[in-house]
């Protein structure tokens, strides 16, 4: 049952990330149809934010009461839903309101699939399955280039993505009796787990608060170079504008191959050994970035970075289970990916603010730096939870 599954949570994990580039592929040209400033982007994607932290701390609750595969089923569905409505969408209003359901229905997925897979299956196949994100993560703006490019509006991109959800929907509640093959959803062998956790009591867990910021520090320093990756080679390195935006793009390039390769490299490496081995390739990423010089330097080290990346945050998710016992795994994951979130959210506009007032050459530095207190963490939570 477990490998008939597999195909579809590999599909799931593709559509995760197709909407998560959409806004911003998009948005010039909405931005032009709803007559608001270009700024404006940033509220509808901070409500999505806030709506995904919220379902990912309901995660648990919701995952032992439903199951993983209806949460996923349902959560999918909401998210075609919302991006079928943002394509009738007349006002800027209503996008902020149909963003609620959109970032409701992509926090609880996430958590949910994450510890099915933390559960049922190697790490290789972790690293495998956000590899599919990132292909999901690139599709979608292609998807919208090419609805644009042929002259449509930005209104039949989300509509394409929103069938394609919906299609994906259909499959998922075809494919029910699967889940019930390894249950993660409060029950295992006949036996009740206890009952879902509270924050609270997530937060007293040994290593709980340890790898909550790992996470934190993680997805700061992915988003930190993915927003202003482009911004540092042109002001602090020369490079021209549409160059740099094309050096840039090279950064997640790095992070989907290397997810391809941490695949192959887990099966003899396990996951705290992958990880600091993404921690050594981020630092001497960020090092090359940071000398004086030669641009190719500072275009490699990028690259490194996504590289470092790679193997990080499937490994951390697929340790979880190893490190707080398979009952708490679900609430564990799910206040990682709030954590997550919240590291996207506040820690790239934080360094556009060193950028504005000090200078944009400090961009290796904040990464180092960040990079510094996550491997202090992860080592610390190992040691926690060495003896469970």
């Amino acid at each position: 049952m477990a490998s008939l599954l597999l195909p579809i949570i590999y599909v799931s994990f593709i559509s995760l990330g197709l909407p998560d580039s959409l806004l911003g592929s998009a948005w010039p040209s909405m931005q032009l149809d709803f007559e608001v400033p270009l700024s404006y982007a940033g509220a509808i994607s901070m409500i999505i934010a806030l709506g995904t932290i919220v379902s990912s701390l309901m995660s648990d609750r919701l995952t032992r009461k439903l199951g993983t595969g209806k949460v996923t089923a349902i959560s999918v569905a909401m998210t075609a839903a919302a991006l079928l409505s943002f394509s009738f969408a007349g006002r800027f209003w209503i996008l902020c309101i149909l963003a609620i359901p959109y970032g409701l229905g992509a926090g609880s997925v996430d958590a949910a699939l994450n510890n099915y897979v933390a559960l049922h299956y190697k790490s290789r196949h972790m690293s495998w399955l956000h590899a599919m994100w990132g292909i999901g993560a690139v599709t979608g703006p292609y998807i919208m280039g090419a609805v644009l490019t042929g002259g449509r509006s930005w209104n039949m991109g989300y509509r394409i993505i929103a069938v394609i959800q919906i299609f994906l929907t259909a499959i998922l509640v075809m494919s029910l009796p699967l889940w019930k093959s390894g249950r993660s959803d409060g029950m295992e062998k006949g036996r009740t787990w206890k009952k879902a956790l509270s924050l609270k009591e997530i937060l007293k867990l040994g290593g709980a608060k340890e790898i909550m910021v790992c996470f934190f520090c993680y997805c700061a320093i992915e988003q930190t170079a993915n927003l202003w990756a482009a911004s540092y080679l042109t002001l602090y390195k020369g490079i021209a504008a549409e160059s740099a935006a094309g050096y840039a793009a090279m950064f997640f390039i790095g992070i989907t191959t290397g997810r391809m390769l941490s695949g192959f490299i887990s099966m003899k490496l396990n996951d705290n050994e992958m990880i600091r081995l993404g921690e050594v390739i981020i630092a001497f990423g960020a090092i090359l970035m940071a000398l004086p010089g030669s641009n190719a330097l500072s275009i490699v080290g990028l690259i490194l970075i996504g590289l470092g990346c790679a193997p990080v945050y499937p490994c951390i998710i697929h340790s979880t289970p190893a490190h707080f016992g398979a009952e708490n795994s679900q609430a564990i994951i799910g206040v990682q990916m709030a954590s997550a979130y919240i590291g996207t959210c506040l820690m790239p506009p934080f360094f556009g603010l060193i950028a504005n007032h000090i200078s944009v050459s400090l961009m290796p530095y904040y990464i180092i730096a960040l990079l510094a207190l996550m491997a202090a963490m992860h080592e610390i939570l190992v040691i926690k939870t060495r003896k469970r």
